[in-house]
């Protein structure tokens, strides 16, 4: 009885490492995602203006297009259409319901000057603002954690918008996207190099 009651509790525990082991499998990246070299930022499209910090969705998109400028793996281009990932960013307030502002794009930057320690970019951006109604009050309901999201971008299909298909990543934590550690970027950081080096061991 003993024996089987031991064997039964191997088997188990095998089944759990082995799922454990599927799970850190599946949670690295794919290739196409691993060699992308360029990225669009741009805040995430549903999100409101927060009634309390405005700004809040704006300065997390810049902390994290710095961000990503300091590590130098990616290019950040201008317009979504020519990026090869779309990563969506907005900021949590710590409450699950908050008022906000809809009905007010916020890609629409006429001018972004973003100057860096290897010399910075200049340029237009070019957002997707949809159809607008004009500013509202809303009561927005939802994660109330920062969100950092990364998608593929399907430049074979420039009809379809990459944020109705699923996913590739996504990150949220309290504070993933205060400056100036950003650690949205410095856990998709880690992610890349471990998917890296798993690709490199692939036969």
């Amino acid at each position: 009885m003993v024996g089987r009651k031991s064997f039964t509790v191997s088997v188990l525990l095998l089944w759990c490492l082995t799922g454990a082991a599927k799970d850190k499998k599946k949670a690295l990246l794919p290739a196409d995602v691993v060699e992308a070299h360029t990225v669009f930022v741009l805040i995430d499209p549903d999100a409101g203006i927060a009634v309390e910090h405005p700004n809040a969705n704006r300065m997390a998109r810049e902390d994290v297009e710095q961000a990503l400028m300091k590590w130098g793996r990616y290019s950040l281009v201008m317009e979504p259409s020519t990026a090869d990932l779309i990563i969506t960013v907005r900021k949590g307030s710590g409450k699950i319901a908050r008022p906000t502002i809809g009905g007010v794009p916020e890609n629409n930057d006429i001018g972004v000057i973003q100057p860096t320690d290897s010399g910075g970019r200049v340029g237009v951006r070019q957002g997707n603002p949809g159809i607008s109604s004009g500013p509202r009050p809303q009561m927005e309901v939802g994660e109330s954690q920062d969100m950092f999201v990364v998608y593929r971008n399907n430049k074979e299909n420039p009809s379809g918008s990459p944020l109705d298909a699923p996913a590739v990543w996504r990150y949220s934590a309290t504070d993933a996207l205060a400056s100036p550690e950003v650690p949205a970027v410095a856990v998709f950081r880690d992610l890349i190099s471990k998917s890296e080096k798993q690709l490199n061991k692939t036969p």
